[in-house]
């Protein structure tokens, strides 16, 4: 049970944790000054989204994500939001092959060389079907977190900050709803795909009741670092390294290889919603039509990272509040649709 929790836990927070969230940039985005209650709202959000989420998908034993977006949404505005969630998983997985090659540009290699490596390993982790994924995810994540953590809390111990001296200055509460509603499709398009692997409720309650609390603290800590050199953000496209150049090569370098892991992670977990909707249409190995898939995202690449995240991240936030407000209320609706 624990296990199984902990396994659905790190594939909520791969999910979610990827370039965008990992490098800083989605997070100043909607956050930045006077946003501590948002955050804690953000947590509280998330954590019973999964929770509905993952309890639709282990009563429907699904396989894909369909019948769980059926649930949420209603009958009429399904095919709308199936829709949605393969344009924006393949936009957000097209920001995640980007993120590779902004990582490489920050260690004098070319963008393409960072983009090449991401759709390569892409292919190899799905040579296995997505057993390769969960597992990726339950070795890398706990590094990537811990990492993240220690770099933070250092920053905030040299910096001498307070983090929280400013918990009367909450103007920005409602950056809360569009953030976690950018974060929901995904995870109904990944979490409806391990429906009949949940093995009991149990485990539902700690994957999301712990992802809520992880990725919460993270966030407030995160936020509150990235406040105090808001200034010198303007300077780089990942934010993270404006915290990094304070610290020794080894440092940048370790962080570095673990913020491509998480890119790498939220990148799989896009492809894995968009090939097991697929599945039942086209007729392909799982590999052949990962491949296909990135060969179409690569000319969006060139974008850039920081323009991506900047045009189509508030967009998304924006369209998906409606599925976080039938999350949010589900035990009406579910009510409602059981009579």
């Amino acid at each position: 049970m624990m296990r199984g929790g902990l396994s659905w836990m790190f594939l909520i927070i791969g999910t979610t944790i990827g370039a965008g969230y990992a490098s800083g940039q989605e997070l100043w985005q909607f956050f930045g000054h006077e946003s501590g209650l948002a955050i804690l709202l953000f947590a509280i959000f998330f954590s019973t989204s999964c929770i509905v989420i993952m309890l639709v998908s282990h009563e429907k034993r699904s396989t894909q994500y369909y019948p769980v977006l059926q649930m949420i949404v209603g009958k009429r505005m399904t095919r709308i939001y199936d829709i949605m969630i393969f344009i924006y998983l393949f936009t957000t997985t097209v920001v995640m092959i980007a993120g590779s090659g902004a990582t490489a540009q920050a260690f004098n290699f070319s963008y393409w060389t960072g983009i090449i490596v991401m759709v390569g390993a892409l292919i190899v982790l799905f040579l296995n079907d997505i057993n390769g994924l969960i597992a990726i995810n339950r070795y890398i994540l706990p590094l990537l977190l811990g990492g993240l953590l220690y770099v933070l809390l250092k920053f905030t111990h040299d910096q001498e900050l307070m983090l929280f001296s400013h918990w009367h200055e909450q103007s920005n509460w409602t950056a809360a709803f569009p953030f976690t509603a950018l974060n929901i499709l995904p995870l109904i398009a990944v979490l409806g795909a391990i429906g009949s692997k949940i093995k009991s409720k149990k485990e539902i309650m700690i994957a999301g009741i712990g992802s809520g609390l992880i990725l919460g603290t993270i966030s407030f800590i995160y936020n509150s670092s990235l406040i105090q050199i808001s200034e010198e953000l303007l300077l780089y496209e990942i934010p993270l390294f404006a915290i990094l150049k304070h610290y020794s090569f080894h440092m940048l370098l370790l962080m570095s290889v673990l913020l491509w892991f998480a890119i790498f992670t939220t990148a799989a977990s896009g492809i894995m919603g968009l090939v097991t909707r697929m599945a039942n249409r086209v007729r392909l190995p799982l590999w052949l039509l990962v491949t296909g898939l990135l060969l179409a995202m690569l000319p969006l690449t060139m974008l850039g990272f920081s323009t991506l995240i900047g045009y189509i991240y508030p967009i998304y936030g924006l369209l998906n509040l409606y599925v976080l407000t039938r999350l949010l209320l589900f035990p009406l609706w579910y009510k409602t649709a059981k009579k």
